[in-house]
């Protein structure tokens, strides 16, 4: 008979997670994270059955198994930890267990009063079967076990007793019949990263307004020199605009217009000019030594250099020449340039993954990544990755972080949901998000559950703003308004970035009504900044990121809850860790003070109900003491626009509050 059925495989394996597109793609964790297997084991009728988790890193031959939790339901849970950078897989293996069935009815049975010598022989058969299977003392042991059960003039109780024992019990689950077991077909893979990944604080700046003199061209040493700064603010991954050449055909001048004078620097994303390319410096910035330097300095303070890297032209690359077939061109002879209607961007030519040579054009741009890699760069911001092949980005993201697993990508693609989350699948380690234009109470909480849906292998990271976006939220200038983006973007996403010293001055002049873009941006023109103005966010930013370093809580993704209030301008959310739990509350009007009463989930606090307990306001260090789960609120847009509460609960009498964890 065609395609005839494994008849002696009872157990049946699905509803498996993590699992993404079937095991096409793989999950996503960390070192040092559990990973939570979860999974649907049956069979038919009524026989026990047992499952276990297999794991190992991939290239590894032998499986470490973990024994999985039955949760009711036909539902069972396991979870393993990796301790390793790189790929890892797992599957499950589940079998029925005759031994178990057998002892479970024997047991009702006996108490029924009717079990007979031929219950007790069945006991035995399956006794010694687990003899054969095992060696040394086990197996003598559980022989001698089943001569017990079969010897009729042994009391049926002691009989009975033996083989319900404790002993026997352990002694058969470590020596099961697996022949008939069900195991996943394939392995489902797992991407384990380094902790960067998933948490991280990133700061933005253009090196070239670094200057400590106006007029003068910022370097890499004049970054350098202000890495107190970043490092006091609490950010732990400085990310550089593109460092390369700038073209200057068709340069850009101030506020992107096209008459560019002579002193105007252009647009770091036209990249290229006789100077070099994509593996090249600016002359401006400084050397291939003081780039390293910039690094290494950087490193010491415990601050990771992310790079830029937009796989884009200015005419003047060297690539047009040496490789024109890696371009498309318009039936007049001339290269496409870049086009938004009824934006034109004809300093900036788009590569062709169309190309007639493909294979040269990718081994090209791996070579990028590869330079920038042995020049110790390891985060790489990687500039509108939905615009190139789906199939490049799987080639290159496996190719170099197999070489260097420790390697992190974030993909700056602000598109279509299924392209953002491709790009995840495909290897991107974080992704930007819509967070910038999600204001309202209800379209936070949606967009929250949205990204939780796909949290096995999408991680946000969170901007208020960018060099390209300057909300209307935060084109109102308030305090409050930068002060509650911010709390928003570093307290719902483990990780989040500003662009500075633009976001901490709160720079909110756009260009014209209705843009988003910059007034003088920064993008076309070298700016000057007052890092010392008495206005600026800084100490706060800095109390921010310092509760995130100290909370755990705040460092994962996955453990939100909202909590209800009766006013749709104020919002209230805790996240949890073990026993570290924060509540935030963040006022979203920027021009009015509001109060709420707050009702907390006081199950997902862990606290009890008319229990008091302590909030801890890690921006202003204030202290208050609330009771239950109904609690009033104000927020003041001039003073305190957002608490984040770190919740302390009593470990002694409810008068004594010197006592809290």
């Amino acid at each position: 008979m065609a395609n005839t059925p494994a008849t002696d495989r009872r157990v049946v394996i699905e509803a498996v997670s993590p699992k993404v597109d079937c095991g096409r793609f793989a999950a996503k964790s960390v070192v040092g994270d559990p990973i939570v297997v979860k999974a649907k084991v049956f069979a038919d009728g009524h026989d026990a059955v047992v499952a276990v988790l297999e794991h190992r890193r991939s290239g590894n031959d032998t499986w470490n198994e973990t024994p999985m939790d039955f949760l009711g339901n036909d539902s069972w849970e396991a979870t393993f930890t990796a301790d390793e950078l790189g790929t890892w897989e797992y599957r499950i293996t589940g079998w029925v267990d005759h031994f178990v069935s057998w002892a479970e009815g024997l047991k009702k049975k006996f108490e029924a009063g009717v079990v007979s010598d031929v219950d007790l022989a069945i006991g035995a058969e399956l006794l010694a079967a687990a003899s054969d299977r095992s060696k040394g003392k086990p197996a003598k042991t559980l022989q001698g076990h089943s001569k017990t059960l079969s010897d009729t003039s042994i009391h049926e109780e002691v009989r009975v007793g033996l083989a319900l024992s404790e002993e026997v019990t352990q002694l058969m689950g470590a020596h099961p019949d697996r022949s008939r077991a069900t195991t996943l077909e394939n392995p489902l893979p797992v991407i384990v990263d380094r902790q960067e990944a998933v948490f991280s604080s990133w700061y933005e700046l253009f090196p070239r307004s670094w200057s400590t003199e106006p007029g003068r061209h910022g370097t890499f040493a004049d970054v350098e020199a202000h890495l107190d700064y970043v490092d006091d603010l609490g950010f732990d991954v400085l990310y550089l605009p593109p460092i390369h050449p700038i073209g200057e055909k068709f340069r850009k001048g101030p506020n992107n217009t096209l008459d560019a004078g002579p002193k105007d620097p252009g647009v770091p994303w036209a990249i290229g000019s006789k100077d070099g390319g994509h593996m090249a410096i600016h002359p401006e910035l400084g050397t291939a030594e003081d780039f390293r330097s910039l690094v290494d300095a950087a490193a010491e303070k415990g601050i990771s250099i992310a790079l830029d890297i937009a796989l884009q032209v200015s005419p003047d690359h060297p690539w047009v020449d040496e490789h024109p077939e890696w371009f498309k061109h318009r039936p007049d002879g001339t290269i496409q340039y870049a086009e938004n209607p009824p934006k034109k961007y004809q300093d900036i030519y788009p590569i062709d993954f169309e190309t007639s040579n493909p294979e040269a054009l990718w081994k090209g741009l791996k070579e990028v990544f590869d330079h920038w890699i042995d020049q110790g760069v390891k985060i790489f911001r990687v500039d509108n990755p939905h615009t190139k092949s789906f199939s490049f980005w799987e080639w290159l993201i496996t190719e170099t972080r197999t070489a260097h697993p420790d390697v992190i990508y974030l993909a700056e693609a602000f598109t279509r949901p299924a392209v953002m989350h491709r790009l995840a699948k495909l290897g991107f380690n974080q992704s930007y998000t819509y967070f910038a234009w999600r204001n309202s109470k209800s379209e936070l909480i949606e967009y929250m559950s949205d990204l939780d849906e796909v949290s096995d292998f999408f991680r946000p990271n969170f901007w208020p703003n960018t060099p390209d976006i300057l909300t209307e939220m935060l084109q109102t200038g308030t305090r409050a308004a930068f002060v509650s983006r911010v709390v928003l973007a570093a307290t719902l996403s483990a990780s989040y970035g500003i662009y500075g010293p633009a976001f901490e001055l709160m720079e909110h002049q756009p260009l014209r009504p209705g843009s988003e873009e910059y007034l003088n941006s920064e993008k076309y023109q070298i700016r000057q900044w007052d890092l010392r103005s008495g206005r600026s966010l800084a100490p706060l930013i800095t109390q921010l990121n310092k509760a995130r370093h100290a909370h755990p809580a705040l460092q994962r993704n996955g453990n939100l809850v909202f909590h209800d209030t009766d006013n749709e301008m104020i919002l209230a959310y805790s996240k949890s860790s073990g026993t570290d739990t924060v509540l935030v509350i963040v006022t979203l009007d920027p021009h009015h003070t509001q109060s709420a009463w707050v009702d907390l989930d006081l199950a997902a606090l862990k606290l009890e109900p008319e229990q008091q307990y302590q909030l801890h306001d890690l921006l202003t260090d204030r202290r208050y003491v609330w009771t239950g789960s109904h609690n009033f609120v104000q927020l003041d847009v001039e003073g305190t626009p957002a608490h984040v509460f770190h919740v302390r609960r009593q470990t002694r009498t409810e008068q004594d509050f010197d006592y809290y964890i």
